[in-house]
């Protein structure tokens, strides 16, 4: 494990995840305990709302035409009296999850999604966009009591105006990005610890031929209790994974070798989500989700830009 020296952008925040790095020299993200969307900027760390979404706001990215859009798991319950402790996966008052487009100039939030067919969204979790503009988007479902509703990858036409499930079933799938060729889709569960992929032969088609569960390959499945959250990846292919109760960066090349894991000068039991930005992309924004702080730390390589960018 790698020590890193990643230095403190802001604190204070209510469960951060889903940073998006804005070239005006600011971070958005989600604050999925405050519902909210947020934007940092990196030159002091200042905080100001974005827009107020409800619910629990979890993974978000630019759309084609310059919106966020953000998956909402509907609310999470949470320890009394704790920072950012997750007491139960559903809160008293949860309506179910939906996907939300955001206007990031006048906060302006439309809800276009809370069903996949016959299917309804308990969960949204994470989201990336291709390079046509096509959205996918994992759906970990919801804990409940005794139960736990099993998830699914759904996709969005590049028009916005037709989801259908692509992907099933998967336990919690979270955290999901494209190879730097866009030729691999890769796809984290987060209880399991498992990170899958699947070729791309199309768009908003893949081959689902693998033996794994949803037809997908296995890269890797770490030892021990390492729930896996959101990801990027960099520009040599590797898949960096927020992993939980380790509270480090995994980084996992694309032949399914942990490369490292890299830890942050807190011991956090929710390092979540990680993007890149800076002028050479070789700046990591690390949420931090349990202290509630955002991260920056210099990254060996170039992250692999996205196909959508503020």
């Amino acid at each position: 494990m790698r020590a890193s020296e990643a230095e403190v952008v802001t604190e204070g925040l209510q469960f951060p995840e889903g940073p998006i790095y804005v070239s005006n020299g600011s971070v958005i993200l989600v604050e999925i305990r405050a519902g909210r969307l947020t934007r940092v900027r990196l030159s002091d760390g200042q905080k100001s709302i974005v827009a107020e979404c409800g619910g629990g706001p979890n993974g978000a990215a630019v759309t084609a035409d310059g919106r966020i859009i953000v998956c909402n798991n509907g609310g999470f319950s949470w320890e009394a009296g704790s920072d950012n402790r997750i007491a139960t996966l559903r809160p008293e008052d949860y309506q179910g999850g939906s996907i939300q487009l955001v206007d990031p100039e006048n906060g302006v939030v439309e809800t276009i999604f809370t069903q996949s067919g016959d299917h309804k969204l308990p969960g949204p979790s994470d989201v990336v966009v291709d390079s046509v503009g096509g959205t996918w988007i994992t759906d970990a479902g919801k804990r409940w009591h005794r139960s736990l509703e099993i998830g699914a990858v759904h996709y969005i036409t590049p028009d916005g105006k037709t989801i259908r499930e692509e992907l099933f079933p998967l336990i919690q799938p979270n955290g999901i990005g494209f190879s730097p060729e866009g030729d691999r889709l890769y796809v984290a569960e987060t209880a399991p610890g498992r990170l899958w992929w699947w070729p791309v032969i199309g768009h908003g088609e893949l081959d689902k031929s693998g033996p794994g569960p949803a037809g997908g390959r296995l890269l890797i499945g770490l030892d021990g209790f390492q729930p896996l959250d959101s990801l990027a990846i960099d520009a040599e292919g590797n898949v960096c994974i927020g992993t939980l109760r380790s509270g480090v960066i995994s980084v996992i090349s694309p032949e399914g070798a942990l490369v490292d894991q890299v830890s942050l000068p807190v011991h956090d039991d929710f390092v979540t989500s990680i993007c890149f930005g800076g002028s050479d992309m070789r700046t990591a924004f690390i949420t931090s989700s349990g202290v509630g702080r955002l991260y920056a730390l210099k990254w060996p390589c170039p992250g692999t830009a996205l196909a959508f960018n503020l």
